[in-house]
């Protein structure tokens, strides 16, 4: 049986990423584990999102906001920093510094089995043209991983449709669009797409500032 893909999702850009952030997805999955260190007590959490600048967890605790805190990701790393929010069962931490995006996806990569080694998803915001058929329209690259991206633009296709997506930089396999909602489009590759080709790219968007 094939694990699931982990749903925990990795910002690239000077973003801190908070539950009003209106990036939605379809995609359903686990997410990586961590744990939160607060008054030196260690508690088991899981990561929603991470970025350079903050971090979103699932946990049930109810620290005060302002409260110092430390995340220990998977990869080792604990980064410290500040309670910023609480609610819906999420914590969201404000580090103190930033963390090494790069870094920490190359961390992750490594840390799995070769043979499970796929592309986590990353948000970012990057440039996009979308065809299918004959019609040929702008968009906004939102996110991507190995099995998909999501897109946001004023004319996207039906759910079902056959597109090619073009991102400077990138070869993405052609995919179908399994999901629509309002200006935002869920496409899945029809060929997965390997770290070894998006690594590079992320690299490159982090350096111009992750847009």
């Amino acid at each position: 049986m094939t694990e699931a893909a982990s749903a925990t999702t990795f910002v690239v850009g000077d973003r801190l990423p908070w539950p009003d952030d209106p990036c939605v997805s379809e995609e359903r999955g686990p997410l990586d584990e961590a744990a939160i260190f607060i008054t030196g007590s260690r508690t088991p959490c899981s990561i929603r999102k991470i970025s350079a600048l903050g971090v979103a967890v699932g946990s049930d605790l109810t620290p005060a906001l302002g409260e110092r805190v430390a995340v220990e990701l998977a990869t080792g790393q604990r980064p410290a920093g500040k309670i910023a929010w609480t609610g819906r069962g999420e914590l969201g931490v404000r580090f103190d510094d930033q963390v090494d995006m790069a870094a920490l996806l190359n961390r992750k990569l490594v840390s799995l089995a070769p043979e499970r080694r796929t592309m986590p998803r990353v948000e970012v915001r990057a440039p996009a043209y979308l065809k299918w058929s004959q019609n040929l329209s702008v968009a906004a690259l939102r996110n991507i991983s190995a099995r998909g991206l999501q897109l946001e633009g004023e004319e996207l296709p039906a759910i079902g449709t056959y597109v090619s997506v073009f991102v400077e930089g990138l070869n993405i396999p052609a995919g179908e669009v399994v999901w629509r909602r309002d200006k935002l489009a869920g496409i899945r590759v029809f060929e997965e797409l390997s770290w070894t080709s998006i690594i590079p790219w992320i690299r490159q968007m982090i350096r111009n500032g992750g847009n």
